[in-house]
């Protein structure tokens, strides 16, 4: 949804101001950004059938985006704050790995921080171009890696242009570097909903933890649906849900509380939102983040309420 198309919120709930629903009322003085997305490129090697961010790709404006300027006001709020864990997503409008290198630069200019333990970080991928090296190098760093895979290969395939015999082979070598499987990231879907008991013992076999994520766009399902979905999951499963995180990994909305998105020289209040006008540049300092006040029913994702 385009801004042109939020045309009134109720004043009960909060103030549009220009462009997002904001308050700048002060907020609880110890709610403090210690989490945050980095989308690092726009480009990914597939082409997903229900990836909303390709949705999205003819609203984002792209331009270039000061990454080390990011990180260093990250490790200036870890000493100022005293935060213990400041976690940090290093992701992409598309896939990571592309731009491998750059990712590398980016987590080694954080490494004093990665290796003491004061900032967790993470990437998920689709892991096709994933290898040994890049591995080792993550391994070394304690940076988590999650892999993109939706259960059965036969619903993997069709929306996943049939990578699921690929992605296993690279999930068995994750397993050979770290000596455990990798956390895994499936996207819940119509044909999940209707293959829940498949898809529910394709992961049993490997003991990790598994995000699903409700599918959004052209192609999302209801919400209801999802959480009767995670229930059933979460009975043989250890699946990640609950608390002020995302509604599409079944949690209450998080958007704009300790949480922001970076992409495209922009923060964001969320990823889902990045065709939205953006909070502010990539550069604003988080204590001016920290100010926003968003006033919505967190039963309910941000931008979808925007919509009733």
């Amino acid at each position: 949804m385009r801004q042109e198309d939020v045309k009134e919120i109720t004043s009960e709930k909060a103030i549009i101001i220009e462009r997002n629903l904001i308050t700048m009322e002060e907020v609880d003085e110890d709610t403090m950004v210690d989490r945050i997305c980095i989308s690092i490129n726009n480009r990914c090697n597939l082409a997903c059938k229900y990836c909303h961010f390709h949705e999205k790709k003819s609203s984002i404006d792209v331009q270039n985006m000061d990454v080390f300027k990011i990180l260093d006001n990250v490790m200036d709020s870890i000493e100022k704050n005293n935060i213990p864990i400041f976690k940090i997503g290093f992701v992409g409008n598309g896939e990571p790995l592309l731009d491998f290198e750059l990712l590398k630069e980016y987590l080694l200019y954080i490494a004093e921080y990665l290796e003491n333990g004061k900032i967790a970080a993470y990437t998920i991928s689709n892991g096709i171009l994933l290898n040994e090296d890049m591995l080792l190098f993550f391994k070394k760093y304690h940076v988590n890696v999650g892999f993109s895979i939706d259960g059965i290969k036969s619903i993997h395939d069709k929306y996943r242009c049939g990578t699921h015999d690929k992605v296993m082979e690279k999930i068995m070598l994750y397993k050979e570097v770290y000596g455990k499987y990798p956390s895994m990231n499936c996207t819940v879907g119509e044909d999940v909903l209707q293959h829940a008991e498949e898809t529910i013992e394709f992961f049993r076999q490997f003991d990790n933890r598994i995000t699903f994520s409700r599918m959004i766009g052209q192609y999302g399902i209801p919400l209801d649906d999802f959480n009767v979905f995670l229930k059933k999951a979460a009975e043989h499963l250890n699946v990640r849900t609950g608390g002020y995180d995302c509604t599409m990994y079944g949690g209450m909305c998080g958007a704009g509380m300790n949480n922001f998105f970076y992409a495209n020289g922009n923060v964001y209040i969320c990823g889902n939102c990045i065709d939205m006008a953006p909070l502010g540049k990539s550069d604003m300092p988080f204590s001016q983040l920290e100010t926003l006040n968003f006033d919505f029913d967190r039963n309910h994702c941000y931008k979808e309420s925007l919509c009733e």
